[in-house]
């Protein structure tokens, strides 16, 4: 009898937890994941540095709707703007055995060892806008950061012959800084124009860019024109002009055609913005991405695309075109393509 009841007693103990220990397997991602892979549909990893980033946040969505809309899933690790906690995350990633990862690079040269332990699991890995720097990256997809900063350099000099100017940048480590950059000084060579300010928004911080340009507006040091890596950053700035300088108007412009931007234009607040085709690049990367991870090589992808050199070797490229969006155009290229609706930036 008593050994009757011990059984009884073991029954009712350890069942349930055999029971919750099958529904705790049945509930794990990896084999959700691996379940998944069986079935055929491509895995994508996708590594953001932040989604703080308007702009980040719009590039997200439409490439997972289109990477679903083909098929595929996607996992995506949000590093909440750390460059160790985006490394630690790609190799989740990889540990996933996804069939790709996309990554929206913290910082161009800080993914080399990374890279190579993600290729010695067969792993392809797409740079996407921001190039990924002394690493063996399969593919690179951006808007063409250099023609950005030429855009915004010819575009300042056909608005004023005013030749003092500052750049107020994105981060160093954003290799597209540094192609804006170059873009910038190659569009205003020879043309008399000086830049008298250079900053770099240390991490996208906008507190600094306006702290900078508070320093500039009290220094009584104003320049007349303003050229700011993003349109974060110009807002931070216009917000500062506003409040402390009531002198000739400040030309000034940024990129991405943020909501922000757009009401600012409408406003006269900032002058332009350089429009990046982002839809077009999400979907279009997305459609890469699950091409890659197919099997299909970078070389056929990026057939009709260029080559650019990161230090490490001639990496297949894919680059859109950028566009100037001013008061002119503004409902043309943003309202009536659904990129901002009227109601946001008319409001």
């Amino acid at each position: 009898m008593k050994r009757f009841l011990s059984s009884i007693l073991f029954s009712v103990l350890f069942c349930p937890v055999l029971f919750l220990s099958c529904v705790r397997k049945a509930a794990d991602p990896a084999q959700k994941l691996s379940s998944e892979i069986s079935n055929g549909a491509p895995v994508i990893g996708f590594s953001i540095d932040t989604l703080a980033i308007e702009r980040w946040q719009r590039d997200l969505d439409l490439f997972m709707n289109e990477a679903r809309r083909l098929g595929a899933e996607v996992i995506v690790q949000n590093a909440g703007n750390s460059i160790e906690e985006q490394n630690r995350q790609i190799l989740y990633l990889a540990s996933r055995n996804v069939d790709v990862i996309v990554i929206i690079a913290k910082e161009a040269r800080s993914f080399s060892e990374t890279i190579d332990k993600v290729h010695s699991k067969n792993i392809p890995v797409l740079s996407y806008d921001r190039l990924i720097l002394d690493a063996d990256i399969d593919l690179y997809m951006t808007v063409d950061s250099e023609k950005v900063g030429k855009i915004m350099g010819k575009t300042m000099m056909a608005r004023t012959s005013q030749k003092n100017w500052a750049l107020v940048l994105g981060p160093k480590e954003d290799n597209n800084m540094d192609m804006i950059r170059s873009g910038i000084l190659s569009s205003i060579k020879n043309s008399g124009v000086v830049i008298t300010n250079e900053f770099y928004t240390s991490g996208w911080n906008y507190d600094l860019s306006r702290q900078y340009a508070i320093d500039m507006v009290t220094s009584g040091k104003i320049p007349d024109v303003i050229i700011c890596g993003n349109d974060a950053v110009a807002d931070s700035v216009i917000g500062v002009i506003n409040q402390y300088y009531t002198g000739d108007h400040v030309f000034i412009c940024g990129q991405d055609a943020d909501i922000a931007a757009c009401q600012n234009i409408v406003k006269g607040y900032q002058d332009f913005t350089v429009y990046k085709p982002i839809g077009e690049l999400a979907k279009q990367a997305a459609g890469c991405a699950v091409r890659l991870a197919k099997g299909e090589s970078p070389e056929e992808i990026a057939k009709d695309g260029t080559f650019i050199h990161n230090g490490f070797g001639s990496i297949p490229s894919i680059l859109l075109e950028p566009q100037c969006v001013d008061q002119t155009n503004l409902r043309e290229v943003i309202v009536d393509s659904g990129f901002h609706t009227e109601g946001e930036i008319f409001r």
